[in-house]
């Protein structure tokens, strides 16, 4: 009798201690379920907020896409508009009227192309039109080698043509203007003319060329045509680069010919070519400035070579 009792009770121990070990196992199992699905709560806001996000770049990118599409389509139809009121001809040929400007004293162990360029034609352009289109108009601008074909317009400021056309609507593509410093019918040290470096070639975006091989090896495309109202200029270019944004090579008056001459020194150091070019502090500099890309500038340098007045 005594023996039963004892296994009775081993058995009633074991029981129990079956059903303590499964209700440890079956806790865990149970809290695990609620930190899973916090996990999954949390991923799909996070998935949630990068679609909304990639949905409104998409958005703004269709938007800004539209206005540079706009801007374009306006600036080809002012352009269209332009070569059509905008008489622009070659000056004939008159010893007497045209001078000379600086001819080179020493060519080194080079022949100077100052001698063959001198011999190109200037330009003469009826402003009557532009400037019934657009009063500050003061200048027509043509480089070779590039599509800069254009009216150069001038205000009290560098600002406001990075946002406005040339019928002054408001533009993005904005247009080719001179610094306000400027004086083009009275040239200073260095005189600069800036434009935006359009994608579609407009405006200052074809004058990247000059960091084509080709561009570099026509020598015809080393000359700058401009003409005032009252005087016609030819220049040869001197010094192309890529630079940083600074405010040196903008410079338009050094005060003394120490000054200017290591302007001089300077930017025909930064040249990627050589021009063989002679410069000195008794020159005219022409600066023509546009973005290249986020935060360099192209630049390219030309000289006064030639000059006729135009009354």
């Amino acid at each position: 009798m005594g023996t039963k009792k004892n296994s009775n009770k081993k058995k009633t121990t074991t029981t129990t201690k079956k059903i303590v070990v499964e209700e440890k196992e079956v806790k865990p199992v149970e809290e695990e379920k609620k930190p899973k699905k916090k996990k999954l709560r949390l991923r799909r806001w996070v998935w949630l907020v990068l679609f909304l996000i990639c949905v409104g770049c998409l958005i703004a990118s269709g938007i800004e896409f539209y206005m540079w599409s706009m801007d374009n389509k306006h600036t080809d139809e002012q352009i269209k508009e332009i070569e059509e009121m905008a008489t622009v001809e070659e000056l004939p040929e008159d010893e007497e009227k045209e001078e000379i400007i600086n001819p080179p004293q020493n060519n080194g162990n080079y022949e100077s192309d100052y001698w063959k360029y001198i011999k190109l034609p200037l330009i003469n352009v009826d402003f009557t039109e532009l400037l019934k289109k657009n009063s500050d108009t003061v200048a027509f601008l043509k480089v070779n080698g590039t599509n800069i074909n254009y009216p150069v317009v001038q205000t009290d400021n560098n600002d406001y043509y990075l946002s406005h056309s040339f019928d002054k609507s408001n533009n993005q593509a904005g247009w080719v203007f001179s610094d306000f410093r400027n004086q083009l019918d009275n040239l200073k040290d260095n005189s600069v003319i800036y434009a935006h470096g359009r994608v579609n070639k407009t405006m200052f975006g074809s004058l990247k060329n000059i960091f084509e091989n080709n561009w570099y090896k026509d020598t015809d495309n080393y000359i700058v045509n401009l003409a005032t109202p009252h005087n016609s200029y030819l220049f040869q270019v001197i010094s192309v680069y890529k630079i940083p944004t600074e405010t040196y090579y903008i410079t338009t008056n050094f005060g003394t010919d120490e000054s200017f001459q290591k302007f001089i020194d300077t930017i025909l150091s930064r040249s990627v070519y050589n021009f063989n070019v002679e410069v000195t502090p008794e020159d005219k500099i022409l600066t023509l400035s546009t973005c290249y890309n986020a935060t360099d500038k192209a630049v390219l340098h030309a000289k006064l070579i030639k000059r006729q007045a135009l009354d």
